[in-house]
């Protein structure tokens, strides 16, 4: 039943509601504070949130609008949704609260070490600059893009920015050699449009000295998130040892301040953010002091690129329990027992209705596949890492990176007559790095690394985050070196968990050798200008 309305609440509302006669519709013009004291209200009261915006907020108009200029209203009810807030959020602690506003942040020149503290978090959206397409061969001011560490002074500082600045030297000089050696290698078809072949050719020439760049090469990253997720990104950051994280955390702070700071206050007061930072700095380095302690001599065995090293061997088997669930009756245990007695064919009957005609990667099959899981340890290079890490929803950690683990090389690196080079900055880079360790800056060392050097790292998902990750990171417009990974992980399922009707529902890992990765989906593209 639709809430009828006086022409002049009609006129109060308009500005501020996507639709005044239907039951659904967005807010509008309205500042986040005031979103979201609207939703706290709305669980406690039987008023429509249009009725409450009236009765509550409406006639507590503030500065805010711009008269008139640009149509934007003024700003209604903040010192009523301040004032809530205060009392819900502040005093009571109640969460969910934090939860019902967001804000979209911009965080410009960071290194590739902070972008990892950053994109942390489950419940925020990001995107970053990406060394897949953008080139590092620029200078603008005068230097190239990457982060000098404020810790570093004197002698360090300027083998630092030596060392980093030859790297990025030979980054620049051997862009248009790749660009030359991969059109050799692939020539351009006659039906091939200039453009498409040229980003195609570019794309594949920067995949393959991303290797070069170190991890202190700055990015540009946007995120959303609500006002509970950046303060628990920002409790994170006041505790990290590195200057620019902690720098960042309180520019962060200050921006948030000017568009949530209602949903902000707990941050930065001692017995509460103090308190959870404090907290979050300790535990960090007590849990290092007892892994150095405990660990101290032991090196690491030999292992593959990809390790399964755990999964659950009836884990099929509780899929299809789980695929049952929602069509019948029964409980979960006596589901289970009936899944143990089908026969090999009837479970596989069961998966392949569960699953269905899928026509296109983004057809997912529902919760069931949550029920068992698989956790991989992997030694990749930096770059896929950081393309990896993005995946948030499973749960993933990873080891300082640093040379110990050895660097990975492209084919075309040998191809092209690049390995003196490459070898070169990739010792530098070791030995910056051993620097800066024997100064007594581990923390800031990894600034240093080049990001063909390896990591160690651990994702644990479950089948349903496989199926996700499995296949769009085997696409063919992957970068090679997470598409070998990926592709492990989904012969593993198969071969060593022996979970074969689940890796036959991930129907869309590609397995095909690429030549150019970004062909066709550059391709796509054109296609999609032309019809416009």
């Amino acid at each position: 039943m639709t809430e009828a309305f006086t022409p002049a609440e009609r006129g109060a509302l308009a500005p501020y509601f996507s639709t005044l006669d239907g039951p659904v519709f967005a807010l509008v013009n309205l500042p986040e504070v005031v979103k979201g004291a609207l939703f706290a209200r709305y669980s406690r009261s039987p008023k429509s949130l249009r009725r409450l915006f009236l009765d509550e907020f409406a006639g507590e108009f503030e500065a805010g609008g711009d008269g008139g200029a640009t149509g934007r209203p003024p700003a209604p009810g903040l010192a009523r949704a301040e004032e809530l807030y205060a009392r819900v959020f502040v005093e009571y602690g109640d969460d969910s609260v934090a939860q019902l506003g967001g804000v979209h942040l911009a965080c410009e020149g960071v290194s590739n070490v902070l972008t990892k503290v950053l994109e942390w978090g489950r419940l925020m959206a990001y995107l970053e600059q990406s060394t897949r397409y953008v080139p590092y061969d620029d200078q603008p001011g005068g230097r190239y893009r990457y982060h000098v560490p404020a810790e570093l002074a004197g002698e360090l500082r300027a083998r630092y920015v030596r060392t980093l600045d030859r790297a990025f030297d030979t980054y620049k000089a051997w862009l248009p050699r790749l660009r030359e050696h991969y059109a050799r290698a692939f020539p351009k078809a006659p039906e091939e449009s200039d453009g498409v072949y040229r980003l195609t050719i570019r794309a594949k020439a920067l995949d393959t000295l991303r290797g070069l760049l170190p991890a202190a090469t700055t990015s540009n990253v946007g995120i959303y998130g609500s006002g509970q997720a950046w303060e628990q990104l920002l409790l994170r950051m006041r505790a990290h040892p590195l200057a620019e994280v902690r720098w960042y955390a309180d520019e962060m702070l200050r921006e948030l301040r000017t568009v949530i700071p209602a949903f902000l206050r707990r941050v930065d007061v001692p017995a509460r953010g103090g308190a959870w930072s404090a907290y979050l700095a300790e535990t960090r380095v007590a849990a290092h002091a007892t892994a150095g302690r405990l660990l101290a001599g032991v090196s690491p065995e030999g292992r593959g690129e990809v390790t399964l090293t755990d999964f659950d061997p009836d884990g099929e088997l509780k899929v299809v329990a789980a695929a049952l669930y929602p069509a019948a009756t029964l409980p979960d245990d006596q589901l289970l027992e009936l899944a143990r007695r089908l026969s090999p064919d009837e479970r596989r009957a069961v998966l392949a209705a569960y699953v269905g005609a899928r026509t296109n990667r983004r057809h997912k099959p529902g919760r069931a596949f949550e029920r068992t899981a698989y956790r991989f340890d992997i030694l990749g290079d930096y770059g896929a890492f950081r393309d990896l890490q993005r995946h948030r929803l499973l749960t993933l950690e990873w080891q300082p990176l640093s040379p110990r683990h050895g660097w990975e090389a492209p084919a075309a690196v040998e191809e092209a007559g690049a390995v003196a080079d490459w070898a070169r900055v990739l010792t530098d880079s070791a030995e910056l790095y051993d620097a800066l360790v024997a100064a007594g800056l581990p923390e800031v060392a990894p600034y240093a690394v080049a990001m063909a050097y390896r990591v160690r790292f651990y994702m644990h998902m479950n089948a349903r985050e496989a199926l996700h990750l499995i296949e769009l990171r085997t696409t063919p417009q992957g970068h090679p070196a997470y598409r070998r990974i990926c592709q492990q992980m989904h012969r593993l399922i198969a071969e060593q968990a022996g979970h074969r009707a689940i890796a036959a529902a991930m129907c869309f890992a590609d397995h095909s050798e690429v030549a150019l990765e970004r062909l066709e989906a550059e391709r796509a593209t054109e296609r999609r200008r032309q019809r416009r």
